[in-house]
């Protein structure tokens, strides 16, 4: 009897999501409902469920949306916010959203640039997965390794690294605010990985839980799964619940400085000499230049600053004696060099001052908040002096404009294109991220300032890759493509897009990979790897259901 009962109360639910439009809230009450048959304790759990007429709804939404224009009043907002203690909860949250079919949405972070992971513009009701509650972090120094769960910032993460040891490190992001989950999926880049590639060059193993509610480490979901997480991009493959990582040695002191020069100090001629350089320095050091309008003390008048922010993985003297050989033309001083431990380094590269105790990683914000449209490029030539002045007169009719040059070479130079889903290796110089900024919340403004990034990125193709014109996942830019309304058209589209310009020969394998792991194409949203055309599913689907173990008698196992 318990049985049917249960297939009562399931065919009264679904029975409530297709009358969606006659009801208030179908898809909150489905799914709350939903949960609490799976796991009774769920809905009696305080502060887990918030809908749009909680009282703290706007709050938790906001809470690691880095990008005001994605919660803005004229972005689409979930029908729910469930926010899992455990991850027992998300297998729960998977299941029922299945069966009742809501589009779910997983954060971690909030970083995301589009907002993939919180807002759409699928014009689909979804319900949002925030993993924020899930933060621990395993350090096992005699192992060389830690675990650290999908909600735990990157700053955390290496907070509790160096409570264990001077001398280890972990090599991911320079935002420490970033969500691990969503993170590493993408690849993940920081001052390191000019000696020790990405975080996602450096993952050990993982847990997913996949679109049966199926708890899966890395022998349990295959070395082709474990292949596209790391790299592929997040929300596609399942929901990362936590990460393995490799830690690495770092010195007990390491180096780090920032210089500023602006066009009045030669900046043109020395970035020029920058990206020339950059990418052959001795691989312990990693030089990013950030650009920027700078105001003229004393006038009302603009110019370009540019600002080399960098991190020497070792002393101040052998650093200059590198920089005297190498790239003379920065004119680095002694005073210009801070010795200091490689866990006060990431707050130094993150821009905070000095003054700033390390405790402050264990708050887990954003330094700051706006609203921002961002784009990316990798360069594998440098741009000529002609091409930089171009790039400063567009700059100073703007206001807020900002790009980063990333380098590379070193171990990124070392490492196979298809070692992982994250292409961008051998042969690039450095990386470009485009952020144009604004604090005007009007809708207007933001098309103007959006108009700006999207006609300079049109200026920058002629210095940038090309056939396809590459871009990094983790910065995620709808405008160069999005999924179709069905899978057919989204193979097509993102064939022809985003996914080569991601991922390049590597996106074939992904979409393989998604068609046999996700048949259903559950995990999806504006920019997820689709699944193959719909003329080869029925013969795919057999064959997953005859291999597919670890779900019998509606029960979830855990592996």
């Amino acid at each position: 009897m318990a049985y049917f009962s249960r297939l009562f109360i399931l065919i009264l639910l679904l029975a409530s999501l297709i009358s969606s439009y006659c009801y208030a809230n179908p898809i909150q009450d489905s799914f709350r409902q939903c949960l609490s048959i799976n796991r009774h304790s769920l809905t009696q759990l305080p502060n887990i469920f918030f809908t749009p007429n909680s009282p703290s709804f706007t709050s938790v939404l906001n809470s690691t949306a880095q990008n005001l224009r994605c919660i803005a009043s004229y972005a689409a907002k979930p029908e729910l916010i469930f926010t899992p203690l455990h991850e027992t909860h998300i297998q729960t949250a998977v299941i029922c959203a299945k069966k009742l079919g809501i589009q779910l949405r997983f954060r971690s972070g909030g970083h995301d640039y589009e907002g993939a992971s919180y807002t759409s513009v699928m014009d689909l009701p979804y319900v949002v997965i925030d993993l924020a509650k899930l933060r621990a972090i395993d350090v096992n120094i005699e192992d060389g390794s830690v675990w650290v769960e999908a909600g735990a910032t990157i700053g955390e993460l290496y907070y509790r690294v160096a409570e264990k040891s001077k001398t280890h490190g972990v090599p991911a992001g320079l935002c420490t605010s970033l969500g691990v989950g969503g993170h590493i999926t993408g690849g993940a880049y920081g001052s390191m990985m000019r000696k020790y590639g990405l975080a996602a060059d450096n993952a050990l193993d993982a847990k997913i839980i996949d679109a049966n509610g199926r708890i899966l480490d890395r022998k349990a979901m295959g070395e082709d799964v474990f292949w596209a997480i790391r790299g592929g991009g997040g929300g596609s493959f399942g929901v990362i619940v936590s990460w393995k990582l490799k830690l690495v040695p770092v010195p007990e002191t390491v180096t780090a400085f920032n210089v500023r020069r602006t066009l009045d100090q030669g900046a043109t001629k020395i970035l020029y000499r920058w990206q020339q350089v950059a990418d052959k320095l001795d691989e312990n050091l990693y030089i990013r230049v950030l650009i920027q309008n700078f105001n003229i003390p004393n006038t009302t008048q603009k110019t370009i600053s540019t600002t080399y922010n960098a991190l020497f993985l070792g002393d101040a003297n052998t650093l200059q004696q590198i920089m005297k050989d190498n790239f003379p033309e920065l004119g680095l001083t002694k005073d210009d060099c801070f010795e200091m431990s490689w866990l006060e380094s990431v707050l130094f590269i993150a821009g905070y001052p000095r003054s700033v105790p390390t405790a402050v990683l264990l708050d887990g914000k954003p330094a700051f908040l706006n609203y921002f449209k961002a784009k990316s490029d990798f360069v594998t030539k440098p741009i000529p002096e002609e091409g930089l002045e171009g790039i400063w007169e567009r700059y100073l009719e703007e206001e807020s404009p900002l790009m980063i040059w990333n380098p590379y070479g070193g171990m990124m130079s070392r490492i196979s294109e298809s070692s992982i889903p994250f292409p961008h290796r051998n042969g690039i110089l450095f990386k470009i991220q485009y952020v144009n900024s604004w604090m005007n919340p009007e809708k207007e403004v933001m098309n103007m300032h959006v108009d700006w990034i999207r006609k300079f990125y049109n200026y920058m193709g002629q210095y940038v890759s090309m056939s396809p014109r590459q871009a990094y996942v983790n910065y995620r830019d709808l405008d160069i493509g999005m999924n179709g309304d069905d899978d057919d058209t989204s193979f097509v589209k993102a064939a022809s897009s985003w996914g080569t310009r991601y991922f390049k020969d590597n996106f074939n394998r992904l979409v393989k990979i998604k068609t046999e792991f996700d048949p259903d194409n559950f995990f999806k949203h504006e920019q997820s790897i689709p699944v193959l055309p719909l003329k080869s599913k029925t013969h795919r689907f057999k064959h997953v259901k005859k291999g597919r173990k670890g779900k019998k008698g509606g029960k979830v196992i855990h592996h």
